[in-house]
């Protein structure tokens, strides 16, 4: 419950059809197991306490009643729990029948919710036996209290603020307008399914694809539970497949006809944060609701949650292929409309050797056969000066050569250390003033070069180096568009690797490998014996943790706090506690010091659901206090 995650679990029991007492016990021990598990909120399937195949059995009063009556002894097993649980069941009123869910939590049965929409199609014959369920919730008297009873019920927690649960059955999620569009634009950051969904070929791919395009459209955490192992297979067969969904991503599902329960921790903050972000969503919205509310107790949940340490990065090869493809073309497409837009046949780049200007290098490759441009126009420039290495020297060159670019020296040394001389700056000093002043003068180069030949300097700077401020202002900052823009660090390297596994040429994938096996390091220190003296993680920190932070940050708006429970988990084993909160303060105070820099940024291409720019994604005031995130840091 703490930092807004929530537990919970889809159960699928193995029930008897038309033995309400049976069922019943059983619901109780899966029960016991989801409450030792830490389950908070606890959902069973549609017409689990009779069964869904019951058929004719519906109208008999005896199998209704028994019913009710073991809807009151689950009921008095959940009080002193910790949850809330949602059970099936047939419930007679006014004469009619209805297909019913009921919420319960400590002893009391809070609300039930019918089911909006009932099928008579294919094999679905309910018009037989149900009506569909009111919006409007009217009063229902169970055991001689009254519960509220109708479809527009939502179940509130008062002590989890943002955790707000609306309910629909089976058939509700595949019509089209669902119960659940009015439930989540009525507050509902969970949505629950009691569901029947009998197997047939190919359909568990469509319920999938239904539950994440909900989750996803809805901005929710969705949980669906299906009937399985006990119904009747006089003419159908259940599988038991329970899903849980979140803003689209698919956080646990279960093997099919195994009667499996599944659980999974749901992100209540992320959700109302992802709402926060989008503006469009729960406009002009004139919906009848009664919110009825509940309580849970506040207190750490046991994470099953996987966080993965690259969250720029799918962790699947062929989807990660695929990603880095697209990005590719999302760059390239960009820099191609620059050039269509300007005219210009000349694009000019400094090369270094490193990560980010090789992938540069990469896509303006890319760019100039799109557009039929002779490679030869790509000035390739390497500016070779105190801290230049031998290694990254020639892999510049080669980088060049191999790709037919047209590689052009300029030796800055002697025209930085006039620069030193002229403005006092004393050239065995190796402070902020040596490092920089190399930058702007690669930059001047570059500048000038573009404009005695009417070309445009790409930039090479990335996303992280943005995030963090780690480029000279003026420097290596400024370009006339920056390819890299929109790309972390730790996706650079991807798409280098990927580009070196599918271009086909073996000179070109072998420099591009050194590349990728060269230390990080803009070169402004004198080497060591030959050999990269500057390596930029030993002073910043490690780009895989400033890109997860950022990510939680801007893409989830997580606070320092959860931000830290997260990494601390996603790096076990290779970070220690001490270590990430260290880097995650250097971060905060970075982030907020450094705006400046990107509140001046170059055009550059959005690639991923994260951006800097002060033109979309982060329109942040330049001056803005980092007090606050950093005493919660302090206070860790």
């Amino acid at each position: 419950m703490r930092h807004g995650f929530l537990k919970v679990a889809a159960v699928t029991p193995k029930i008897k059809v038309a033995d309400p007492k049976y069922n019943a016990q059983v619901i109780c021990e899966e029960l016991e197991k989801a409450y030792e598990k830490g389950a908070k909120l606890i959902v069973f399937p549609e017409l689990c306490l009779t069964g869904y195949t019951c058929n004719d059995l519906f109208l008999q009063e005896l199998l209704l009643e028994e019913a009710k009556e073991q809807l009151l002894r689950i009921a008095e097993a959940t009080e002193g729990r910790d949850a809330l649980v949602m059970v099936g069941l047939p419930l007679e009123r006014d004469g009619r029948l209805y297909n019913v869910a009921a919420v319960l939590q400590d002893g009391v049965v809070l609300g039930l919710v019918p089911k909006a929409n009932i099928p008579m199609y294919a094999e679905f014959y309910e018009g037989r036996h149900f009506t569909e369920g009111n919006r409007e919730v009217i009063s229902y008297y169970l055991d001689g209290e009254e519960v509220p009873f109708g479809t527009n019920l939502l179940f509130e927690c008062t002590t989890m603020p943002g955790l707000v649960v609306g309910c629909e059955i089976c058939e509700d999620l595949w019509v089209a307008n669902p119960p659940s569009t009015s439930h989540a634009l009525a507050g509902a950051t969970v949505i629950v399914n009691l569901s029947a969904s009998n197997e047939t070929v190919g359909k568990d791919e469509y319920r999938e694809l239904l539950v994440k395009s909900a989750s996803a459209r809805l901005i929710c955490g969705y949980l669906y539970c299906s009937a399985g192992e006990g119904e009747s297979t006089q003419d159908l067969v259940f599988g038991g497949h329970n899903l849980i969904a979140e803003n689209g991503s698919m956080l646990a599902q279960s093997k099919r006809f195994i009667g499996e329960t599944i659980y999974a921790d749901l992100d209540i903050h992320r959700i109302r944060g992802e709402r926060r972000r989008m503006g469009t969503f729960g406009k002009e919205q004139d919906l009848a609701y009664v919110a009825v509310p509940f309580t849970l107790e506040i207190e750490e949940t046991r994470l099953e949650r996987n966080f993965g340490c690259l969250p720029f990065v799918p962790g699947d090869a062929l989807t990660r292929n695929k990603r880095c493809e697209e990005i590719l073309s999302i760059q390239s497409y960009g820099l191609k409309k620059r050039y269509e837009h300007t005219g210009s046949k000349i694009a000019v780049i400094g090369i270094s050797g490193g990560l980010d200007s090789t992938l540069a290098l990469l896509v303006t490759v890319r760019t100039f056969d799109m557009l039929g441009l002779d490679r030869k126009g790509i000035i390739a420039v390497t500016m070779p000066c105190f801290g230049t290495t031998d290694r990254t020297y020639d892999n510049a060159c080669k980088l060049a050569n191999t790709l037919g670019a047209t590689l052009q020296e300029v030796d800055i040394r002697e025209a930085v250390t006039i620069h030193f001389r002229d403005i006092g700056q004393d050239s065995n000093c190796h402070d902020v003033t040596y490092e920089n002043g190399q930058a702007r003068e690669r930059t001047q180069v570059l500048m000038d070069i573009a404009n005695r030949m009417g070309g445009l300097v790409i930039g090479t700077g990335d996303m992280s180096e943005l995030a963090l401020g780690w480029a000279t202002y003026n420097g290596d900052h400024m370009s006339m568009y920056g390819v890299n823009a929109g790309v972390p660090k730790t996706l650079v390297r991807h798409l280098v690797r990927y580009y070196a596994d599918t271009c086909g040429q073996e000179d070109l994938r072998e420099v591009l490998l050194d590349v990728l096996d060269t230390p990080v390091s803009p070169e402004l220190l004198p080497p060591v014996d030959g050999v990269i003296a500057q390596k930029t993680e030993d002073l910043v920190g490690p780009y895989e943790l400033h890109d997860f932070f950022l990510y939680y940050m801007l893409r989830c708006s997580f606070p320092p706090e959860k931000i830290d429970r997260i990494a601390r988990k996603a790096f076990a084993g290779i970070y220690d506690e001490k270590t990430i909160r260290k880097w995650l303060k250097i971060f905060y105070r970075r982030f907020f010091q450094q705006q400046f820099k990107r509140s001046c940024l170059p055009d550059g291409p959005k690639v991923g659901s994260v951006a800097v720019s002060p033109r979309g994604d982060l329109r942040m005031p330049s001056d803005a206090s980092a007090a606050l995130w950093l005493e919660q840091v302090d206070n860790l």
